[in-house]
């Protein structure tokens, strides 16, 4: 009896302990990546700890380094094998997503060489480049097939979110690259617009020229 009550506390003293390992290993590796500590990251991970890991809200360890900014730690993690890469958050969001939309060219690139989903459904990597203008990753989505009329769950494309929150640049390279600015979105509002809307002349006239340039020419 006493053999099996001794056995009995060893289980119960290990389990604790497994489980205070655990909690420790969860503070430490959200720790590193605030800190971008990629060696701690690095440990914890040969030691087991699953990279996909999410915090209290819902956001796994890899958006967070993309969008801390962590680089190094969100290197680590890309390299990783077991790194889910399109791992996303309760709104749908993927890293390349924030990478895209923060301008972290780098890290787009090498999450697009994971694999990461450039064609992702609903708001998509090149809606939230061209948000914020970013023209090196905007070439980077289109290069490696991202389609360019992609429609957000509210029909947006690419080209609106430019014409209204980006900038002139990146209506440019958009228009050039193919972009339809005929197209509305669920409220019938066009490209020209979102520019309008927002008092962005120098993007509604690029847009206007384009549409211009378009129209079948008369015959004489």
């Amino acid at each position: 009896m006493r053999i099996y009550f001794n056995k009995l506390l060893y289980l119960i003293g290990a389990i604790a302990f497994t489980g205070m390992a655990e909690a420790g290993s969860y503070e430490d590796f959200f720790t590193a990546i605030i800190r971008d500590n990629p060696g701690e990251i690095t440990s914890l991970l040969r030691r087991g700890f699953d990279p996909n890991t999410r915090n209290p809200q819902g956001l796994h360890g890899l958006f967070l380094a993309v969008r801390e900014p962590a680089p190094k730690v969100a290197e680590a993690l890309i390299n990783w094998p077991k790194t889910d890469v399109e791992s996303r958050t309760p709104q749908d969001e993927s890293p390349l997503m924030i990478a895209a939309l923060k301008g972290h060219l780098d890290l787009a690139r090498k999450l697009v060489a994971r694999g990461a989903d450039v064609n992702k459904t609903g708001w998509t990597p090149l809606h939230y480049a061209a948000t914020n203008g970013h023209l090196a990753i905007i070439d980077l989505l289109l290069e490696n097939h991202a389609y360019i009329d992609a429609e957000s769950p509210n029909g947006s494309t690419p080209l609106m979110m430019a014409a209204q929150y980006g900038s002139p640049e990146a209506v440019k390279l958009l228009l050039e690259a193919g972009a339809d600015a005929s197209l509305k979105n669920q409220l019938g509002l066009t490209a020209i617009d979102f520019a309008q809307r927002a008092g962005r002349k120098d993007s509604a006239e690029l847009i206007a020229a384009s549409m211009r340039a378009r129209q079948p020419k008369g015959k004489w």
